[in-house]
């Protein structure tokens, strides 16, 4: 035995159908697709029909309201904010705004603005001027020596 003797067993390998050969083929004429219409085309996949039953999507029931005029705020814990301290890429000096945050890459991009929220500890004497921040994160930063400038309540008074 050798090599180039080597081959599948007889009807191992069945080849493939040909069709639109003829009506003598088997498969000739429409090719199996059956006759007009769309899916007799090529390319055509009619998503989410159901054969006239109705369609799962339009079955189940519509949920929730999306607000356009909603705030999409960044979320930034004390901690974080007191690692980026600690590691120089916050100056204490400064004041922590959304714009500073994203400069030291603990926000990715500025949104909205960011609300300070009160997880972790915070020993820097800070100043923050953000959109909000928890009662907890005001607490924690009052006892820091800190002071905070809430811009909501700004934003509110000219939309009034």
């Amino acid at each position: 035995m050798k090599l180039n003797e080597i081959s599948d067993n007889e009807g191992a390998k069945k080849g493939r159908m040909r069709v639109g050969r003829g009506i003598g083929s088997g498969k000739g004429k429409t090719g199996g697709r059956g006759v007009k219409g769309q899916k007799a085309r090529t390319g055509v996949a009619v998503k989410g029909f159901e054969g006239g039953q109705m369609p799962l999507y339009r079955r189940l029931p519509k949920r929730g309201f999306w607000n356009p005029f909603s705030t999409d705020l960044n979320e930034v814990n004390l901690g974080r904010i007191q690692e980026a301290v600690d590691a120089k890429k916050l100056d204490a000096g400064q004041p922590v705004t959304i714009e500073a945050l994203v400069a030291a890459g603990v926000c990715s991009k500025p949104r909205d603005g960011v609300k300070i929220l009160g997880v972790g500890d915070l020993t820097a004497k800070l100043s923050f001027e953000v959109y909000g921040a928890s009662k907890s994160a005001q607490a924690a930063i009052e006892k820091a020596g800190g002071s905070l400038k809430i811009l909501a309540a700004a934003v509110a008074e000219s939309a009034a």
